[in-house]
């Protein structure tokens, strides 16, 4: 579909590369850059946050452990929209919403959150990190509660301290489970569109809540320029699978077990 126009099902014909020529415009720049901008900062947050706060549930001393894993996890099983409008809301203009109201506690003048592009893009961040965070979490406390016990146990006799344990036996255990989070990122960055559609709905000033998928349906529905749309998704395919390849060889995936 990509290499056709399509006027209608009975309207198709064959025009070679000309879909992907036009996408040297920028509204395809600005969809790459918004995307990779969102993947990074959700990686950036998703990984280290979710597995400190890992270690922290599965260590034995701390209290109330059941209860905070509830409490992490409940915000992945609200819809994204909802949780969309009540972000919205409070990354709002006005002086009385809550993100600016905090800033007022500290005297900082109020400001347009979702009219700025670096302000626009901390609030996607903030609200991918309350949804997933949770789910994170899970995913580290799997990969810790298979370590096993007797690692930890000859460490100490070795006399490794706290600090030791967490750099020389945790983490290289849980390369697995980063890597397959770090993996789910990238997809789930370059894929992001709910929650850019639920701040801004198909437009956005300036095009700061562009990413690819908005403007696949962008072109696709809006527009109906669907040989453009499938251009468009073909090229985040091939940006996908590109990172992940990308990722998963610096990881040492490929690397054949001694």
């Amino acid at each position: 579909m990509s290499f056709q126009k399509l006027n209608g099902f009975n309207d198709v014909s064959f025009i070679g590369l000309k879909n992907y020529k036009r996408l040297f415009n920028v509204h395809y720049y600005k969809a790459i850059w918004n995307s990779l901008r969102y993947t990074f900062w959700t990686i950036f947050v998703l990984v280290p946050l979710p597995l400190l706060l890992a270690v922290l549930l599965n260590n034995k001393l701390t209290i109330g452990k059941t209860f905070f894993r509830s409490v992490f996890f409940l915000p992945a099983l609200t819809s994204v929209i909802v949780a969309g409008m009540f972000f919205r809301y409070a990354f709002g203009s006005q002086d009385a919403t809550f993100m600016n109201a905090i800033l007022g506690k500290f005297g900082i003048p109020a400001r347009k959150w979702l009219m700025e592009a670096n302000t626009g893009m901390l609030a996607l961040v903030v609200l991918c990190t309350w949804r997933w965070l949770g789910v994170n979490i899970v995913y580290f406390l799997s990969g810790l509660q298979n370590i096993s016990p007797e690692l930890y146990e000859s460490a100490e006799i070795d006399g490794a301290n706290a600090v030791q344990k967490l750099f020389y036996i945790t983490l290289p255990s849980l390369r697995p489970v980063t890597t397959y989070v770090i993996t789910i990122s990238v997809y789930g960055g370059l894929s992001m569109f709910a929650e850019s559609f639920s701040f801004w709905t198909a437009r956005s000033p300036e095009d700061i809540g562009l990413t690819l998928v908005g403007y696949i349906y962008s072109a696709g529905f809006t527009n109906n320029d669907l040989g453009l749309a499938s251009a468009i998704g073909v090229t985040l395919i091939i940006l996908i699978m590109a990172i992940t390849a990308a990722q998963l060889f610096m990881t040492g995936f490929f690397k054949k077990e001694q």
